[in-house]
């Protein structure tokens, strides 16, 4: 009889929410909360207790050109493209309904599916995985069940060509609410899709097509020279500290279909990358952050499944020294990767670098050698370089792509991250990190 009450007054605040233009959304993340201690921001010494601060401009404002994609919508530069989104159409409900929906693109890296409706029973969850079910994602509901507002909701994607979504439930009493019941349920809409093998190919061709035809004017992300790139797993024997400094870059899926990279700065659970990036709070509702994606041998095609989580809050931002600070949800699943801490001061000229990266949404890389270095490291060129303002940057000739903004630069004298990577153009240039520090401090 208890079940039977709770059921009904589920199902009929389920009902009523669903006419609510301010229903919750169903999710498998935390909300952040409005406030938290001031040391959960703290950026090394130079923040240390400093309190989240309002998103903002910078003092000059940047003007960034946009890239059209075929499909009319907008690429912001630094992004790479990772995907596509494709239409789909699959139910899930009560009463006889499916309870399972299986979603395929051969050869696809990832899928990523779309909610357009979730409403479900006090107590159920739904599950989305690999067929597998080696990754495993939980969507709960709320006490009293929850709909989904007009825009709908993306799930964490799921490594690989095949998502399983199921609905768990538990036995209904319905006592002739089945009309009632037969409301609730499930429906996919569409689905985003990593790209495949040859796609991928196609769509560097394309890009580094679009670098040569913008390079007089260009300032996204370039290869100097031949690509030196190589696989962090590579420097795992020899110069396992360059390795162990790539374990804290992650690569950041935008949007479904967007790529760019960030990374763990300090202990607590912060995490930079560029304003070009991730800048307005209204974008940071479907940004996933992948660790640990890295080949499993040096030039191996074999990748570690990724530990994914969800950008949290968006801390602070500026456009002009183009950075964001930002959180994830479930730090401990990511904690153990470890974190880069910050060299504030001007670098020498030729003073070596090097940069762990995700360039166009690649398991991790390191760019440490260099053809357009005469030592063949990589090396400060200039520690007076302009950026969005002027004097800010140090340049490079280190290789970068599209996807690697925000990656962190290294001081190999150090080991410590001394600039923020974000513009390309041959030379290359971040951002230096003790002018970014100073505008961090004065958060306090």
């Amino acid at each position: 009889m208890r079940r039977t009450v709770a059921l009904v007054m589920g199902i009929s605040a389920a009902l009523a929410l669903a006419t609510t233009a301010g229903a919750a959304v169903l999710g498998d993340r935390t909300p952040a909360p409005a406030s938290a201690p001031a040391g959960n921001y703290e950026l090394a010494t130079a923040l240390q207790g400093a309190a989240p601060a309002a998103v903002g401009t910078g003092e000059r404002a940047a003007t960034a050109e946009t890239a059209a994609k075929p499909d009319g919508t907008v690429r912001k530069p630094g992004r790479a493209e990772a995907g596509r989104v494709e239409a789909a159409h699959a139910v899930l409900g009560y009463l006889g309904a499916d309870r399972t929906a299986t979603l395929r693109h051969p050869g696809a890296e990832y899928v990523k599916v779309h909610f357009a409706q979730l409403l479900l029973l006090p107590g159920d969850y739904l599950t989305v995985s690999d067929p597998k079910r080696a990754e495993v994602h939980r969507i709960d509901g709320d006490p009293v069940g929850t709909v989904l507002g007009g825009a709908g909701r993306w799930a964490m994607s799921v490594t690989g060509d095949t998502a399983v979504v199921e609905l768990h439930s538990g036995n209904l009493d319905l006592l002739g609410l089945s009309s009632t019941v037969a409301q609730l349920g499930v429906v996919i809409d569409k689905i985003s899709r990593g790209y495949t093998e040859a796609e991928r190919g196609a769509a560097s061709a394309a890009y580094r097509k679009e670098k040569r035809a913008a390079a007089t004017g260009g300032r996204e992300e370039s290869i100097c020279g031949s690509d030196q790139k190589a696989d962090a797993v590579c420097y795992r024997s020899s110069d396992p500290v360059v390795y162990r400094r790539s374990k804290a870059v992650a690569r950041m899926l935008i949007g479904g279909v967007e790529l760019c990279t960030a990374w763990r700065v300090g202990p607590k659970n912060l995490l930079l990358t560029n304003n070009h990036c991730v800048a307005d709070k209204n974008e940071t509702a479907d940004v996933e952050v992948w660790f640990n994606y890295q080949c499993a041998e040096c030039g191996g095609y074999e990748v570690f499944r990724p530990t994914k989580v969800w950008l949290s809050e968006l801390i602070t931002t500026d456009r002009t020294l183009d950075f964001s600070l930002f959180s994830v949800t479930d730090f401990a699943l990511v904690e153990k990767f470890g974190y880069l801490e910050l060299d504030l001061r001007r670098p020498d000229k030729g003073e070596e670098l090097y940069i762990p990266q995700h360039p166009a949404g690649a398991p991790a890389m390191v760019a440490v050698s260099s053809d357009r270095d005469r030592a063949g490291n990589c090396a400060v060129e200039s520690n007076s370089y302009d950026g969005y303002a002027d004097d800010t940057d140090i340049s490079y000739y280190c290789d970068t792509e599209g996807g690697s903004s925000g990656s962190p630069v290294l001081s190999r004298k150090t080991n410590k991250v001394i600039a923020l990577h974000h513009f390309g153009g041959c030379p290359n240039s971040g951002v230096r990190m003790e002018l970014i520090s100073k505008k961090l401090a004065e958060l306090r």
